[in-house]
Order: structure tokens, then sequence, then C-alpha cells
């Protein structure tokens, strides 16, 4: 893939998740062009001029709202839209609507001539990955998923809070399905350069409870922010941010996304949460962490439970 002096960012879906998306790139001065893709093409245009008017506070960046042709010679077209998660609804309950909406949408970018790389946060994630690869006939390493890292950022968050360490210096992975069978790491959890069972006693069972606990608090914290607010959309909208920095920077940086597994971890042919080296590229390695039985169990009951899905719904 050539490499240009411009960093372009075709967004697609301006809603909650996307808006937050083009102000975190904003302000932390990510891209230098940026088009907004919406089919309420007044909201588009509303939050490019909106966007526009923070230029004084930030660096350069062309902003405007456009369509699929802008797409064209864009290094990364960020997919946001879709139906949202309602209250009491999973993000595997999604899945019919929104592979639907997704061949529009990837059929339509690829008409355009794009030849970058696809990076989706839609939920279910995962599975909508998979199917924007399938659409969009790209080589693996350039079609990506948000994966599971929010709840990696979520994860890092609750364990800092609960030793009272910096998030930055808890190092911890989620993987699995973006949903409710996902698992988290605890055997290469580490807090600064100390493995957490070299600190606390694993086995204990008051230790078990609060691991649990936090695990809990990782997994339904979207279910618990839906009630109260409606919609998450700040902690995703700087995940893409970070992916997008990795890529336009080549920083070759181990970030939770979802990616094609090749055997990795004994799973084919299925997009799922994995910690991967992420450069310009896209995807230049999926890392395969050696997990104990338990998350090797763990592992397995996701991707059968993510491929039981796929089966019934890209089938059609």
């Amino acid at each position: 893939m050539t490499i240009k002096c411009t960093n372009k960012v075709a967004l697609i879906g301006t809603g909650f998740v996307g808006s937050s998306y083009a102000f975190a790139l904003l302000n932390q001065g990510i891209a230098h062009e940026l088009v907004m893709i919406d089919l309420n093409k007044e909201k588009a245009d509303g939050d490019a001029r909106d966007l526009k008017h923070g230029l004084a506070f930030a660096s350069p960046m062309k902003i405007y709202a456009g369509d699929y042709s802008d797409c064209k010679d864009s290094d990364i077209v960020v997919i946001t839209a879709g139906a949202n998660q309602q209250p009491g609804e999973t993000r595997l309950d999604l899945v019919e609507k929104n592979i639907k909406i997704f061949k529009n949408i990837v059929g339509s970018v690829m008409d355009s001539g794009f030849n970058g790389i696809f990076l989706v946060a839609t939920n279910p994630v995962d599975i909508l990955t998979y199917a924007t690869w399938k659409f969009s006939g790209l080589p693996k390493e350039r079609v990506i998923g948000s994966g599971t890292i929010l709840d990696t950022a979520r994860l890092r968050y609750l364990v800092g809070e609960h030793f009272d360490i910096d998030t930055r210096n808890i190092h911890a992975y989620i993987m699995g399905e973006h949903g409710d069978t996902e698992f988290p790491v605890w055997s290469h959890t580490t807090i600064g350069a100390s493995q957490l069972n070299e600190l606390i006693e694993m086995e204990q069972e008051n230790v078990q409870k609060d691991l649990n606990d936090i695990f809990i608090n990782v997994r339904d914290a979207a279910y618990h922010i839906i009630e109260r607010k409606g919609a998450t959309y700040y902690g995703i909208a700087m995940g893409l941010a970070r992916i997008t920095k990795a890529i336009f920077n080549n920083e070759n940086s181990i970030l939770t996304v979802s990616a094609l597994l090749e055997g990795e971890n004994q799973e084919q042919d299925i997009y799922i949460g994995v910690p991967a080296i992420i450069n310009r590229g896209g995807v230049r390695k999926v890392v395969e962490l050696p997990l104990n039985e338990k998350e090797k169990t763990q592992f397995t009951h996701s991707a059968e439970t993510l491929k039981n899905v796929m089966k019934n719904s890209l089938e059609a």
C-alpha cells in the first residue's frame, strides 16, 4: 500500500460514536483530512461545520461532509453506522439488522475504488468485521474491528482503581467476543513489571470474588451506561482514535482488536478480540498468548458462540 503525505479518514455514520470519534481525531491531531458521510446529510454537514469552528484550538485538518465517492483516496474508512443497541438487547441481537446495512455500505465504499483499511466499530463488531472482510474482498490485515479494545481499557481502569495504581501502568487483556462471552486474561495481567499472581494470592476466595466483580463490571459496563444515558460513545470513540493513531504513525503497537484468526489459539475463519500488532499496513500479526486451561476453554466457548450466530446470519 502506497504511503501518502495526507492521512485521510472517511467516517461513515455521524451518530454518537461517529461524532465523538471525529472530535477525538481533531483534539489529538491524528488525521490531516476527515470526510463525514451519513444518510442524514444535514447532520453530517452540521457536525463538520461545528468541528471546523474548533480548528483555531487544534492542529490543521480538512473537515467536510461528503459521500461514498470521497472514500476513493481515503487511507482508512471507519464504519460506526448501523442500528444501536437498545436497553435489554445484547450486541448479538443486532446481527440481522446490521448485516443488511453493511452489505450496502461496504459495496458503496468499494465501488468508489477504495483500497485502504476498514476499521469497524458497529455491533456486533466481530461478526460485522467478518462481513466487511467478505463483502470487500480486501486482505484480512486491512479489515480490523474495534474488538475488545474498550473492554480492555475498562479492565485496566478498574484494576488500577482497585489497586490505586495509574491505569497506564496496568497491562491486561480482555479477549473473545466483544460481548457476553468475553473473558479476562488474568494469567497475563501485570501491574508495572510485576505479574498479578506475584502481588496477590490468586486462589484465595476473597481475591477470586474481587477479580470476578471487576470482570463483571467490565462485561456489563455497556448495559449500565445504556440504562443511564441511552448509549456508550466516548470510550469507544477514544479506542477508535487509538487504533487510527497506531495505523497512521506505523507504531507496531499491540492492541486488542477484532482480527481474523487462521490457526491462532486453535481457531480458524473467525474475527474475534485478540491482541494484535497494528501498523500502517493494518494487522501485522496476531499475538498468540499462551492461555491457561480455564482461559482456553473460555476462548473456545466465545469463538463457538460467534460461529453459531455467524452461520445463521451470513448464510442468508
